[in-house]
């Protein structure tokens, strides 16, 4: 993946410099690195920097933190995907001795397990992974901290858990996993667990004068799928065009989409500020977009990747320094700035390739009671079925190939819609999860629950 600069306009790249200026200056941090991505491509890569004499490019590896949990999440999804799992399982079915076997995978993915957010003991960050050895040296003798699936409660652990999930049912180590299946399928060439030349070294600075101390590089041993990862803007930009339209070799564009729908039930100041906790990656609600992706942090470095699907738009900020800069808003405001100067240009519309046995009969307007709602034939294969006021429920519908449709998002997801059809053929309703869509607001032609008023419709005079 190569850097473009020429992509974006000069007012573009001048607003996007000015950004990491402002979070590199204010911030008070050592270097900082950042990438724009756009239709799976770099179109922007920028650096400050006050320490080395230059600018880090984007082969320069810094520690990325949680990230890491993403491409965790990517390996037990895998998993799913070839059958050797479900996600409601519980972990015990699959790796048992646990303290912890009673929470299911799901759970673990989304932080919903209850289990205490770090380890007992030492801070793990900040002291070697060797003082950890086992499961339960991560776990303690009181590992949850709330009942399990009742809260969003993350958990460093949870993912520790979930490496070794991954080693239990691959049999082979984490590391081993995550370079054959996910780092060398998407050509991550500089994303590695430990740090390879040339990278950035990790740095504190203090709070209340202009000075620097250097932070411990740990290994993090069995914390390392919640953490361990070092990377490069490079190639978290490709990780990013991935999580945005998947790659069949790794995850389909299908689990992709499961990966990034809320899991976690939310508290109420995640509500208010926009947050949820997905499948490994978490989901921000800012100025009317959706962003996704995952933040990072470990003594010395901070980290974030952020992406709008509905623009095909993701961001990569990476810094070295243990507190500093404010990474989501920095990328956020990356994915604004081009998203607004320069708007994604849509896909010309193309008609149908494919015109045999498509269900015009069903294209039109529909009554769910007296709500009224549009059902499209779209060209790709697709229902659409959407309320005319532009307010309530909607959703896409994919065919099952025997008459029917599954909804894909929304209220009606995995509901299923069939055409109810008359002696004679012709189409009486639509059911949709047993509610019934008629051509005219209660169509006192078709099978309505509960009838229609043989006296129909009146005005207040025959109240």
């Amino acid at each position: 993946m190569t850097t473009a600069q020429e992509d974006l306009l000069p007012a573009t790249r001048r607003a996007l410099l000015h950004r990491i200026a402002v979070a590199q200056a204010e911030g008070r941090t050592p270097s900082l690195v950042a990438a724009v991505v756009r239709d799976g491509r770099v179109v922007w890569h920028g650096s400050r920097t006050s320490v080395d004499g230059h600018g880090p490019d984007e082969n320069v590896q810094y520690r990325i933190g949680s990230i890491t949990k993403t491409f965790t999440a990517v390996l037990v999804l895998r998993l799913r995907d070839e059958g050797l799992l479900a996600l409601g399982d519980r972990l015990e079915k699959h790796l048992p001795g646990t303290a912890a076997g009673e929470s299911t995978i799901v759970e673990l993915l989304a932080h919903t397990s209850g289990l205490a957010a770090e380890t007992p003991g030492s801070w793990w960050e900040r002291t070697p992974g060797s003082l950890r050895p086992e499961l339960s040296d991560v776990l303690g003798e009181q590992p949850f901290l709330h009942p399990s699936g009742r809260r969003f409660h993350y958990s460093n652990p949870g993912y520790t858990l979930l490496g070794a999930l991954v080693e239990k049912l691959r049999g082979a180590s984490w590391e081993d996993v995550l370079r054959r299946e996910v780092l060398e399928p998407l050509g991550l060439k500089r994303t590695s667990t430990r740090p390879q030349a040339p990278h950035a070294g990790g740095w504190a600075v203090h709070p209340w004068a202009d000075v620097m101390l250097p932070e411990p590089f740990e290994d993090l041993g069995r914390m390392a799928p919640a953490g361990q990862l070092w990377s490069t803007t490079g190639d978290l930009a490709k990780f990013a065009a991935f999580l945005i339209k998947g790659d069949d070799r790794v995850l389909s564009a299908e689990s992709l989409r499961e990966m990034r729908t809320p899991a976690a039930p939310a508290e109420a100041v995640d509500v208010a500020s926009g947050y949820a906790y997905c499948l490994g990656l978490e989901i921000r609600h800012q100025e009317g977009r959706s962003l996704i992706g995952h933040t990072g942090s470990l003594p010395g470095f901070l980290a974030c990747l952020t992406a709008s699907v509905e623009d095909d738009l993701a961001a990569i900020v990476l810094t070295n320094c243990t507190s500093g800069p404010l990474l989501f808003t920095v990328a956020a405001d990356l994915v604004r700035i081009v998203a607004e100067a320069e708007p994604r240009i849509p896909e010309p519309w193309r008609p149908m390739t494919e015109t045999d046995a498509v269900p015009l009969e069903l294209a039109g307007q529909w009554y769910w009671g007296t709500h009224a709602f549009a059902l499209r034939l779209t060209a790709d294969g697709l229902l659409s079925l959407e309320p005319l006021s532009g307010k309530g429920r909607r959703s896409r519908f994919r065919a099952n190939g025997d008459g029917s449709w599954t909804g894909l998002e929304g209220y009606y997801a995995g509901e299923l819609l069939r055409a109810v059809r008359r002696p004679d053929g012709t189409v009486d309703h639509l059911d949709l999860g047993s509610f019934v869509f008629t051509r005219q607001p209660y169509d006192e032609g078709a099978a309505v629950p509960g009838g229609v008023d043989p006296d129909g419709w009146r005005g207040t005079g025959r109240v």
